[in-house]
């Protein structure tokens, strides 16, 4: 009978054994000659012994000699191997000291400062569920159709192990199931499998064994389960029980009812193939699989199973926010920088850094749910309407202008690279860029596929306007909200954070460091053209009448009174001021900076007039309120900032000032609309700017508690209006600001930022900047009688002067008289 049973086995392995045996004989040579005849001349009076019992049984029970010596040489290739294995040979064993301090990995999770969820930082995504927090149906699936003896044995069933060579190997019958545990498929799942060539499965099989048994030595049976249910990968980026439940039936995993748990059981064996949103044919007969399972060893009752797969397959899916949903500029700026520039500066108490997207975290910001909301409605309210207008401003024509606009984008893409990469040649290139196929673009009117060529994405694409808007409290930079754009999971660049031609937005600076200089406020400047070196700034009227107070060259954004300013400060003083504000662009050595020229990130232009509106403190924008462990440890705590290390770049007196010219420019000047359209009633000061060609519109404003900005413009600088009146700021981007401060200040959680005043300036000040906006000499007045348009502008007694020369010539320095 054992020779029936040993024979094949022999014959089976022969194969393999004879070439082994022959390749190897050299090397047993050289080992028996060298150490083991030595050893075991010295062991002569022990193998004589043994020999004595050892030969007689041999001859008489050859069939029993021949299994014992086959036994106990596998038994040493056994312990050699085992051991060759411990010592990491083919990758780390883990012992049962470390597995016993595993930590799974575990997605980091965003929220507001309110406490609402924003989304997900991972590689995998998952979240850990404790074993009581997880229904009996899903456990009792688990055994049924993945290990059926699991409660019995120590990590191997030995059992299924026979089974897999007897059925499986020898006989080809592949119904008769895998030889692998929960326990060795967590092994695989926490130590992923390596590669070694032909021998990959029986080294990595033989790893994981001994992984399970140290893991079956770590944990109870109960923490292996959950280990395991907190780790199994269903399909995509989907991992653990916790967030599948919710991803596929919305939720949690204590209230899953037995079939939903066959369900996700049954997607263990294939997770494309038993995926019940892309193949619920199928995941359907996967389910009643696993329920005749459960009859099978007693967790329902035949009758239960029945009933059961009469049911259709029934799911809640919710897919995860992992480009679009909530706030999603704002979590990448996170995840890119505050957060890696944080977490960088503290270690774990063993000494490792912490890791953003295994260590489950949790990250509160200082993002308001509310204000984000208001501020992504403010958003589509106002591209939507620009998009529409923009279009019917085109119609039938191209806004990019020239074609070579298109190609360039052509050629700068990632799918024209990586064919050009692969040798394929131009005129191929071009056509399959002209070729149409389904697509999915972005749109405010309907997303869905399109029938269109890459090249006509490139165009269509270089037809919308984009968005940038960020809200921050100027007292300590918190940020507030932030869009970066017209929706994310098509176009991931961030435009607050890029950089873009500031226009008007920034004279403030210019006009900060004039007074810094010594520059009256009621020192009247020409409003006339003057040529600097070649270079002769107009106006966007193109008209030249008058002499303005700084105030009112403000309020009216008066380009050539601002270039006069910044040819009296230097244009390098003007650059130093602009970088303490926060400015961290490389602007330009040149007096059109004057006017706007330079490129700045909304991002950065918070900073500046988040300095006015904090008397002259500059605040650091910060999105980080405090960070926590999984276990509930706070790491890092910024909800209570020092604002003593804020650096006083501008004196309150300074900030004071400018701060009484913006608010000039919301109530009569460029951002007047921001009270007659978007009813502002409180306490507010901004400026508007339009660059050339009106390729870029902005609005920044604040108030005492609150900072907003916006930009729009194209993605090539091409692309723009033709008529001031549509493409300047307060046309494009102050809209934006508008909606989001009318939703902001209608809401009754925040009456604090619609009750916030500015602080009175000192009377010095105030009577220092007494005086009107804009006045006119004897000709200048008798011109405008002629026009009969002199009831059109802002006249008041001073309008009358006699003076002919209207710049003082007294430029004394603006001080706060001594007491």
């Amino acid at each position: 009978m054992l020779e029936r049973i040993i024979e094949p086995i022999k014959n089976f392995v022969k194969p393999v054994t004879e070439p082994i045996g022959r390749w190897t004989k050299p090397v047993r040579d050289t080992l028996y000659r060298w150490f083991i005849a030595p050893i075991a001349g010295l062991l002569t009076p022990l193998t004589d012994r043994f020999n004595s019992y050892w030969v007689p049984f041999r001859d008489k029970h050859p069939i029993y000699a021949g299994v014992a010596r086959w036994t106990a040489r596998g038994i040493a290739v056994f312990v050699l191997l085992y051991n060759v294995f411990a010592f990491g040979a083919f990758g780390k064993i883990p012992t049962v000291h470390e597995l016993r301090d595993l930590q799974t990995l575990n997605a980091s999770e965003l929220y507001s400062a309110d406490g609402v969820f924003l989304g997900k930082l991972y590689n995998q995504n998952r979240k850990d569920v404790a074993f009581k927090d997880i229904s009996p149906d899903v456990v009792n699936a688990l055994v049924a159709t993945e290990d059926e003896r699991y409660w019995e044995h120590g990590g191997v069933d030995y059992r299924s192990l026979f089974r897999v060579l007897f059925r499986t190997i020898l006989k080809g019958d592949e119904t008769g199931g895998g030889g692998s545990t929960i326990s060795q498929q967590l092994a695989k799942n926490l130590y992923p499998r390596t590669h070694h060539f032909a021998f990959t499965t029986p080294i990595n099989k033989f790893r994981e064994m001994i992984i399970a048994r140290n893991l079956e030595k770590a944990f109870s049976k109960e923490e292996l389960i959950t280990l395991y249910l907190n780790t199994v990968p269903f399909g995509g980026n989907v991992f653990g029980i916790e967030v599948a439940s919710k991803r596929f039936f919305n939720k949690q995993p204590a209230d899953l009812k037995t079939e939903e748990s066959a369900v996700l059981v049954g997607m263990l064996k294939a997770n494309t193939t038993y995926h019940p949103i892309r193949n619920p044919d199928k995941s359907l007969v996967r389910r009643n699989v696993v329920l005749q399972k459960l009859v099978k060893y007693g967790s329902i009752s035949p009758h239960v199973c029945d009933s059961l797969k009469l049911l259709p397959l029934k799911t809640d899916y919710h897919p995860a926010m992992e480009r679009g949903g909530v706030a999603a500029y704002f979590r990448e700026y996170l995840r890119l920088n505050e957060l890696p520039d944080v977490l960088d500066t503290i270690l774990k108490p063993n000494g490792e850094p912490y890791d953003l997207y295994k260590d489950g975290l949790k990250v509160y910001t200082t993002l308001d749910s509310k204000m984000q909301q208001y501020a992504e409605e403010a958003a589509q309210e106002q591209m939507s309407h620009l998009q529409k207008v923009f279009k019917e401003h085109w119609e039938g024509q191209k806004p990019w202008g020239d074609d070579a606009v298109i190609d360039q984008a052509m050629r700068n893409s990632d799918r024209f690279k990586r064919m050009a990469d692969e040798g394929i040649k131009i005129d191929k290139i071009r056509r399959v860029f002209n070729t149409k196929i389904n697509m999915n673009v972005f749109s405010w009117e309907d997303e869905g596929d399109r029938l269109m060529s890459p090249m006509d994405s490139i165009r269509y694409y270089h037809s919308l306007l984009d968005v940038g808007f960020m809200a921050m409290d100027p007292r300590n930079g918190q940020i507030k909200a932030w869009v970066g754009g017209d929706n994310f999971s098509y176009i991931q660049y961030d435009h607050v954070r890029s950089r873009r031609q500031v226009g008007s937005t920034f004279k403030p600076i210019v006009y900060c460091k004039a007074i810094e200089i010594g520059v009256r406020p009621c020192e009247y400047i020409h409003n006339r053209q003057v040529e600097f070196g070649g270079w002769k700034p107009k106006n966007a009227d193109n008209r030249y009448l008058g002499s303005y107070s700084l105030e009112g060259a403000l309020t009216s954004s008066v380009n050539v009174i601002s270039a006069q300013l910044i040819m009296k400060t230097g244009v390098n003083a003007v650059r130093e001021l602009a970088a303490k504000m926060g400015v961290t662009s490389d602007i330009p050595k040149d007096g059109t900076i004057a006017l706007g020229t330079a490129d700045i990130s909304l991002y950065d232009m918070m900073k500046v007039y988040g300095t006015f509106a904090n008397r002259g403190k500059r605040p650091e924008p910060v999105g980080i309120l405090k960070i926590m462990t999984r276990d509930g440890k706070t790491i890092v705590d910024y909800s209570k900032p020092d604002l003593s290390k804020q650096e006083q770049v501008i004196s309150e007196d300074h900030a004071d000032m400018m701060v009484k010219m913006m608010r000039s420019v919301v109530d009569e000047g460029t951002a007047g609309r921001l009270r007659y359209k978007y009813n502002i009633e409180s306490d507010f000061a901004g400026k508007t700017g339009t660059t050339q060609d009106f390729s870029d519109g902005w609005f920044m404003g604040f108030s005492p508690a609150i900072v907003v900005g916006a930009w729009v413009g194209g993605e090539s600088r091409n692309v723009r209006f033709r008529d001031f009146s549509l493409g300047q700021g307060a046309a494009t981007a102050l809209p934006v600001c508008g909606l989001f401060l009318s939703k902001v200040y209608k809401d009754p959680q925040f009456a604090g930022y619609k009750a916030a005043k500015f602080p009175t300036p000192p009377k010095w000040i105030l009577d220092t900047m007494e005086c009107a906006h804009r006045i006119f000499s004897q000709d200048e007045m008798a011109y405008l009688d002629s026009m009969r348009i002199v009831d059109s502008l802002h006249r008041d007694s001073v309008a009358f002067s006699a003076a002919v020369n209207l710049t003082t010539s007294d430029s004394g320095r603006v001080s706060k008289p001594s007491s």
